[in-house]
């Protein structure tokens, strides 16, 4: 698999292009804005974007939904909890700013199994942050696009509409740091980190 990050929007959004080495068929996950960037970085990669994957429907992770769906054919698709408030703009005007009001193609589940090429990414539902709040998991790359759960030594908040603090450390703790050790957590904002790294020093979770 190869994955390339950006940091793009007003509040500085990890967005990830991941594509298929065998196939190049590929994904965009959290397009939170800068779209001629990411369209950019799709061209480089040389990757054949299947799938606009929101870990959750907040506007900082949302903004450039239509405008990637809209130049590679791709299916949008975001957690059936969140599918609502992506289709308001995203909580954008909590902040005074206007988001995307989007409508998902594909309502994810936990559970379900988004085929990209030959990776095959797990979806995992870790509400809190929000109601329909999920991580990507690729267990044979090793990998997991962990959204606004957990961050490196963090945790996202929980004190906009629909965010939970127990119901984000219940998700953490059985749905993320149950994954093996070595796995890779690329989060929704700052540097990667790996599980074992969180389970022994990220002071949010004891």
């Amino acid at each position: 698999m190869r994955v390339e990050t950006l940091v793009v929007g007003p509040v500085m959004t990890n967005c990830y292009i991941i594509a298929c080495e065998e196939t190049n068929k590929g994904a965009v996950i959290d397009p939170g804005g800068d779209a001629k960037a990411i369209l950019a970085a799709v061209k480089r990669m040389g990757a054949d974007v299947e799938y606009v994957l929101n870990t959750h429907g907040h506007f900082d992770h949302t903004l450039a939904n239509d405008a990637i769906v809209a130049a590679t054919g791709a299916t949008l698709a975001i957690h059936e909890a969140d599918a609502p408030m992506l289709a308001m703009g995203g909580g954008a005007a909590w902040f005074g700013m206007k988001g995307s009001q989007s409508r998902p193609d594909l309502l994810l589940r936990d559970g379900d199994i988004v085929r990209v090429g030959n990776l095959q990414l797990r979806v995992l539902h870790v509400p809190g942050h929000s109601p329909g709040g999920v991580a990507f998991y690729l267990a044979e790359q090793g990998v997991v696009f962990s959204g606004d759960a957990l961050f490196q030594m963090g945790i996202g908040r929980t004190d906009l509409p629909g965010g939970d603090y127990d119901r984000l450390i219940a998700s953490i703790r059985t749905k993320l740091l149950t994954l093996p050790p070595d796995t890779v957590v690329y989060p929704g904002h700052g540097p990667a980190t790996t599980i074992a790294r969180e389970r022994v020093g990220n002071p949010f979770l004891y």
